[in-house]
């Protein structure tokens, strides 16, 4: 196997070198390519630091001269890969060293086009264990069970009851798989973009569980991640996942082989944040508004006494 490792840079000279090892220590790695996201902090010095130092490390920035976030920063790495395979990394967390144990032997099988696995959590500090830990405790991020390829986008979108989740840090991507299937890969959203991902690639491409019951990599926890600022709302995060949603609906919509079952309970998905995050009188009439137009029994009766035109579609 050749892995390709992208890790997006941004204001993280504290933790880019673990970051860097960690992929280091895995022999089937033969290049960890940096995107540095024009920080403010002296990531690019540490950055050119680490290219000088190992002969596999490789330093890109946007052409711009701007700051494009962590999306478009894995889609610059996924351009210049040159490995079979490809896995991500953020630049604040680290790999485990059986990081590709069960890739070795998944990706033998060419119908395997992704591969996943658990997340551990590591605070870097006394003072982020104390702020933190009541969102993350010592808790996995997985799949709680081994699901075939088809169930994993139903299971992402809630359909399959309590299914979980997989990271970024330990997915890997067969790169043909991605490149032949996917049209567009990392969208230019600047919180959720992995997830939004996560939704288009379970559709596109087969993705299969590798070690789910421990961690294969580990999410560093400090003061100032993008991820805690959600978590405990110091960015809203209902604001945040009506973003997401629409962001999926749109897609869906257009997508002529999702069933229209799938399409309904996105249109849900959105309409319940939207209606979270709404004022209460505006939340009664979303209500009023998402019971006429998208529940089939009240539509059907309305259509019995003419409200609407039976072929309308909302």
């Amino acid at each position: 196997m050749k892995i390709s490792v992208i890790i997006p840079v941004y204001n993280a000279g504290k933790y880019i070198y673990r970051a860097v090892e960690s992929a280091l220590q895995c022999k089937e790695v033969c290049e960890i390519i940096l995107i540095e996201d024009y920080s403010p902090d002296n990531a690019l010095e540490v950055c050119w630091q680490l290219v000088k130092q190992y002969d596999i490390v490789k330093l890109f920035r946007h052409a711009d001269g701007k700051n494009h976030g962590a999306g478009m920063s894995r889609n610059l790495g996924i351009e210049k890969a040159t490995g079979d395979f490809l896995a991500f990394l953020d630049a604040d967390d680290y790999y485990l060293p059986n990081r590709f144990e069960a890739e070795k032997s998944l990706f033998q099988n060419p119908h395997v086009d992704g591969v996943y696995g658990a997340l551990g959590v590591h605070y870097y500090s006394e003072k982020a264990k104390e702020q933190y830990y009541k969102v993350f405790g010592e808790r996995l991020t997985t799949v709680y069970k081994r699901h075939p390829p088809a169930s994993v986008f139903p299971g992402q979108l809630g359909m399959r009851g309590s299914f979980g989740l997989f990271s970024i840090d330990t997915l890997t991507l067969r790169k043909e798989a991605l490149l032949n299937k996917m049209d567009i890969f990392f969208k230019d959203l600047r919180i959720h973009e992995d997830s939004e991902f996560f939704f288009r690639l379970s559709f596109y491409l087969n993705l299969y569980p590798g070690i789910l019951d421990s961690p294969i990599a580990m999410r560093g926890v400090h003061e100032h991640n993008r991820i805690t600022e959600i978590e405990t709302k110091k960015i809203r995060p209902c604001t945040t996942k009506i973003l997401l949603w629409k962001e999926i609906r749109d897609w869906a919509e257009q997508e002529v082989e999702i069933s229209e079952d799938i399409k309904l309970h996105i249109r849900r998905m959105h309409q319940s944040f939207e209606i979270a995050n709404a004022p209460l009188l505006k939340k009664g009439i979303l209500i009023i508004k998402y019971l006429l137009f998208d529940y089939p029994l009240i539509r059907n009766g309305l259509y019995n006494i003419n409200f609407r035109k039976k072929d309308q579609i909302f």
